[in-house]
């Protein structure tokens, strides 16, 4: 199962982390883990090409964590709410697959 923490503090996302794998399929088959993993590279390099914005990213195969930096505006706000968004519809068609936790 793959894990998403989303981070907020004030009402702003300020960051997540992703971790494991979905299970869904075979590698290289898993929709899922496809889906998950479109999602947060978009959002990572949409925060830095979109809003300007350079997050602290650390990944590794089956593991990522994204930090925003204090200063972080709107347009990223905006990126990081279209990316839960994304993630939701996913855990919500594949519940055994893709948890999404907010904190």
């Amino acid at each position: 199962m793959i894990r998403v923490t989303l981070r907020s503090e004030g009402g702003r996302l300020t960051g997540f982390s992703c971790r494991g794998h979905a299970g869904f399929a075979a590698y290289g088959k898993d929709i899922v883990c496809a889906a998950v993993s479109v999602l947060t590279t978009t959002c990572v390099n949409a925060l830095e090409t979109v809003a300007g914005v350079q997050a602290k990213v650390r990944a590794e195969e089956g593991d990522m964590d994204v930090s925003l930096p204090p200063d972080a505006g709107r347009d990223a706000q905006v990126i990081m709410e279209a990316m839960r968004q994304g993630l939701r519809d996913i855990a919500d068609a594949y519940p055994k697959h893709l948890q999404l936790i907010e904190n």
